[in-house]
This record gives structure tokens, sequence and C-alpha cells, in this order.
């Protein structure tokens, strides 16, 4: 951890992780000890300021009517993801992010949840609802659970964040939205599948997936913290490379596609504001943006004035 020359750690400078995961589909219980063992193995080495999990990472995510036995309100599912910390690594405060379906008394979501945990207990700091659900290919999300209907930013330790879920991310206005809220970090947990093949034997996904990420970066001045499932779900294969991008786009760490790991790295949001004054298209963003909202040809949704 970076410190200042009298010994304080420097308020700009965060230890975060991210956990790559393979879970066993369907089986909680299991995925979630075999998470607290992770967070056992972190601790050894210190405690982080942020640990990151992917989309559905107590469950799987190819889960289709089963969603609705394994989905859980997200106070209980808050309260066993504390109680798998404190298992594996004692009293430290810690925050988390991690994906999990919700059941909302009888609404299902595709979700992901930001938890501070402490000697003193555990808070709920936001919850994001999956908005763009994907109805495509081998997608059916749409078919069994609800959109999310608001993006929103909220405030941790580390600063301003938003979650983005997995092809929240692919859709350009989202991250614009969130940075123009004010977040300099966007989390993104994922469970994408491998599709295509590139020229140099990389798959077309997750190339797409690498550009998609620097760009979202490098336009709004934020870091990027991408977590990714990995392993086979009923024949596909989910494609890991968990990263960390910095505001100007740089993949500073990059997990395999394949293998559970932890990927370990630092971020320091002055290089947000130092992006940001270098290339101050946030600025100029919003300052157009207003017109751009405006524009009354713009298609609303029937039954809006």
């Amino acid at each position: 951890m970076p410190a200042r020359a009298n010994g304080e750690r420097s308020p700009a400078h965060y230890d975060v992780r991210l956990i790559q995961v393979k879970p066993a589909k369907g089986r909680y219980r299991e995925n979630l000890a075999q998470t607290s063992e992770a967070f056992a193995q972190i601790a050894e080495e210190g405690t982080p300021d942020l640990i990151v999990l992917p989309e559905a990472a107590m469950t799987g995510y190819f889960l289709e009517g089963a969603v609705y036995d394994l989905a859980q309100p997200a106070k209980a599912f808050a309260t066993d993801l504390a109680r798998a910390w404190r298992e594996g690594a004692g009293d430290r405060d810690v925050e988390l992010c991690c994906g999990f379906y919700e059941n909302d008394d009888g609404t299902y979501y595709n979700s992901a949840l930001y938890l501070r945990v402490g000697a003193k207990g555990h808070e709920i700091v936001h919850v994001h609802r999956k908005m763009f659900l994907p109805t495509y290919g081998m997608f059916d999300e749409e078919r069994f659970l609800s959109r999310g209907r608001r993006l929103q930013t909220f405030e941790t330790r580390i600063g301003r964040m938003a979650m983005l879920i997995c092809e929240d991310v692919w859709h350009a206005i989202m991250p614009t939205i969130a940075a123009i809220k004010g977040a300099r970090v966007l989390l993104v947990p994922s469970a994408a599948p491998g599709r295509g093949i590139e020229g140099d034997s990389e798959l077309t996904s997750i190339t797409h997936w690498r550009e998609i990420l620097r760009a979202s970066a490098t336009e709004h001045g934020v870091y990027v913290l991408y977590a990714g499932l990995t392993g086979f779900e009923g024949g596909k294969g989910m494609t890991g490379s968990s990263c960390i991008i910095d505001p100007r786009g740089h993949v500073t760490v990059k997990a395999p596609e394949i293998g559970e790991c932890v990927v370990s790295g630092t971020i320091d949001l002055r290089e947000a504001d130092l992006a940001r004054a270098s290339l101050p298209l946030l600025g100029d963003l919003g300052a157009v943006l207003p017109d751009l909202l405006l524009d009354d040809e713009l298609p609303l949704p029937k039954g809006r004035p």
C-alpha cells in the first residue's frame, strides 16, 4: 500500500482485489463456503479496502427457472456475505461488491450489492438492479427477471462509485450517466460467455469487452473494475479476464480467461482527476448534455408526453 513520507497511507490510494470465481451451478452454500476460503487467503496478506466479485457469483449465471428458488432478499444475501467474510477474515473492516439474484417481495432481479462490513456489523450501501437484460443468442434473462429502472451512484469510503452489471456497460449511455452523476469508479460484475475467434486466437467477445471497458474509462476519466465468472455452465464457457483499467484506459492488471484467481491492484483516485483535467471530455459533456436531452426528435416511450 503506498504511503506518505510520514508513514500515513495516502488518502487517494486504495488496495483492491477482484475474485474470479467458478461457482458450482445452483449450489449456493457450497459457493459461499468457497468464497469464505478465498477471503481467508486474501486476509493472510492484509486486508484490502475493496473486494469485487462477479455477477451471480454464488449461484452461477444460467439458472433459468431455478432463479426463483435461489434468489434472496438483499438483506439476507448481505448477511450471508458478511458472515462469509467474518468466518474467513475475522472482524476486519472491508467493503464488498458482489452480484446475486434478488427476490424483492416476489419480483426478481439480477442485482449487485455493495456492502460495508466491520467489527460492529454490516451495512448495505447500495443495490443495483441490472437494467439491460439480454434476450438474444444464448441469453433469455428477461423471460425470468425484471429489469432495474434507475442507475444511481453512491458514496463509499473510497469515493463515489456506480455498479453496472455485464450488458449494462455495453450501452455507452450507462457509463456516461454514471460519470455525470459523479462516479470516479465503475464496478462491473459480469458473467460473459466466450464467442467468436479473432485472428490472433483471442475470443472476439474478450476483444470487444476490453475495447468497451477501455473506452468507458478513457472517455470519462474513471477507474473500471471488472470481475468476471470463469468455468463452464451447460457447455458455455465463461471468459474470466477480470481486470483493472485506469482512467487513461490502461489495463493495469488482468486475470487469465480460464481458472479461478484473485487479481490484486491499487487505484489512485488522483489519477482520475488528472485524466479529466488533461482530457476534459466529461466537463464538455456536462455542458452539452442538457441540450441533447431536450432534443424533441428523441424517441420517447409510448404513453410519455
